[in-house]
């Protein structure tokens, strides 16, 4: 049976909710009754309960008030509120505190039958979805393949285990105590998305692809595996033993036949060079991508090496196809740090290389890049462009080329990004001003977004970061600080400044006036 609580400072409203619900025959107890919020504080404090019915008009703490309090105590709590004014912030407060359902005065009794069913039931959902969870976290600790899958897609993004994470994975599986030996495998099937295919064809062709990776390498213990996706799947082998490593040879062939004679369908695999650390993780994994994508220019199905691998042609690839999209992003987002951190990590590649002219061509590609994607087209800008390319063209040294494309990109970051700021923080101004010489009116925030061409949520994350609160916060605040001016004119009663600064009712404008100012309107008034 569920426990509720009802308050009210009203005795006859209480009595009417406790004699014509059927509380026992809806699941609940009979309810425990309070009428204040000061006393169903107290009695929360000491015993758990699943429902709060709560009045929002009541002498001392409200009932926005206790719902707050009493949300952080228990914060599934399920909180119906019950009024007399249809006041609509007064619904907008009561579901920001947390509250799932507002009715108004005189109650009806089906009424609130109606929303106890409902709670009854969400409740019921959110006992069994916490089972669920807690059977979900059993399987998946009693599930060592899939903790595994999850391991080496952390490894393969760049999340080294260490310290604490490290001793967090070590109690879902045995880690090696050390790693005297790594390589990666990557198995792949070859073009899965232009294979013309209906959807449950591909699916099909994916789990058979797993199921004979799986089957393929079932008996070698040192292997650990993780489908990254439809048509790839990724081996680690750690501290195999001379016998293993000959054992999972002869079975790259095998799992080639076996796809092959199954589903018709070639798989190019790919083997790192032998490493000795989980953080040399995602380089096999670039290194081994790249040795495949090369191979397949030549033919599919094939087996390539870590060994064989052209590192020139490898760095190329990356400074093309990784870094320099990489580094264009974090450019246009304005993170300025990220920015210098992957450039550093492009001048170590760059530096390492041997030619000076790769890196001259290299900076002239980067350079041009750079400039188509972050269309610098107005005529000053074209013309600082020639003059970076002439000075690029003149340098003599890896060290000037470097030094040329750095200028560039901090040219970028502290003109162009302090720019566009400037323009964000132009536009909120003007919001801010349009919320101020409008505040009798009600806006809501689409309603804002189309009146400046914006996104509601872009605006709302906008406005937050410039102004520092929400644009409800801010409404609030001007309708307070404008009311305040008024106040101190006696000829206008408090009614009237409620309406004139846009709050239907007085009851609501007492309660909000109160609230962040810290008196009534009419103390308020008395004082000043």
């Amino acid at each position: 049976m569920l426990k509720v609580m009802i308050v009210d400072d009203e005795p006859s409203n209480i009595q009417g909710l406790v004699n014509f619900i059927k509380w026992q025959d809806l699941g609940y107890e009979s309810p425990v009754t309070r009428e204040s919020g000061e006393e169903a504080l107290d009695v929360l404090t000491e015993l758990p309960f699943d429902v709060l019915i709560s009045d929002v008009s009541m002498p001392g703490m409200n009932g926005i008030e206790l719902v707050s309090r009493a949300k952080t105590i228990y914060p599934h709590l399920q909180v119906l509120m019950i009024s007399a004014y249809n006041e609509f912030e007064f619904v907008q407060d009561a579901i920001h505190v947390g509250a799932q359902g507002y009715v108004l005065k005189p109650l009806k009794p089906e009424e609130i039958t109606g929303r106890l069913v409902m709670m009854r039931d969400t409740l019921e959902k959110m006992r069994r979805l916490a089972e669920q969870t807690d059977n979900l976290k059993k399987k998946v600790s009693g599930s060592l393949r899939l903790v595994k899958e999850r391991f080496i897609n952390d490894l393969i993004a760049g999340i080294a285990p260490t310290g604490e994470m490290l001793t967090s994975w070590g109690n879902l599986m045995e880690l090696p105590a050390e790693i005297r030996e790594l390589r990666m495998v990557i198995f792949g099937l070859d073009h899965f998305l232009n294979l013309g295919k209906k959807a449950e064809e591909r699916i099909y062709l994916g789990a058979g692809f797993k199921k004979t990776v799986d089957v393929g390498l079932s008996d070698l213990s040192s292997v650990w595996l993780a489908q990254t996706s439809p048509d790839e799947v990724v081996a680690l082998q750690i501290n195999p033993t001379v016998e293993e490593k000959t054992k999972i040879e002869k079975q790259l062939q095998f799992i080639q036949e076996m796809m092959l004679h199954q589903h018709g369908s070639t798989v190019t695999i790919g083997c790192s060079r032998t490493g000795c650390g989980w953080n040399e993780v995602p380089n096999f994994y670039r290194e081994v991508k790249f040795m495949m994508a090369q191979a397949r220019l030549m033919d599919d199905g094939q087996i390539v090496r870590g060994e064989a691998i052209d590192t020139e042609k490898l760095d190329d690839y990356r400074l093309r196809e990784e870094f320099t999209p990489n580094i264009i992003q974090l450019m246009e987002s304005g993170d300025a740090a990220k920015v210098h951190d992957e450039m550093n990590r492009l001048f170590d590649l760059l530096s390492a290389q041997n030619s000076f002219s790769y890196v001259q061509a290299f900076g002239m590609s980067f350079l041009s890049e750079l400039i188509r994607s972050l269309k610098r087209n107005n005529e000053a800008d074209k013309e600082m462009n020639i003059v970076m390319w002439r000075r690029m063209l003149d340098c003599s040294s890896t060290e000037l080329i470097l030094e040329i494309l750095m200028e560039y990109v901090d040219r970028y970051m502290t003109v162009e990004v302090k720019e566009h700021l400037n323009q964000q923080r132009l536009l909120i101004r003007k919001v801010a001003a349009f919320i101020e010489e409008r505040v009798q009116e009600n806006w809501t925030v689409k309603q804002l977004g189309k009146q400046f061409n914006l996104n509601a949520s872009y605006l709302s994350v906008l406005f937050k970061k410039e102004m520092g609160k929400t644009i409800s916060e801010y409404v609030q605040e001007t309708r307070i600080q404008h009311a305040k001016e008024l106040l101190q004119d006696p000829n206008i009663k408090v009614y009237e400044v409620a309406d004139r600064v846009g709050i239907q009712t007085s009851a609501y404008f007492t309660y909000l006036f109160k609230k962040m100012v810290g008196c009534t309107p009419q103390e308020f008034r008395d004082y000043h």
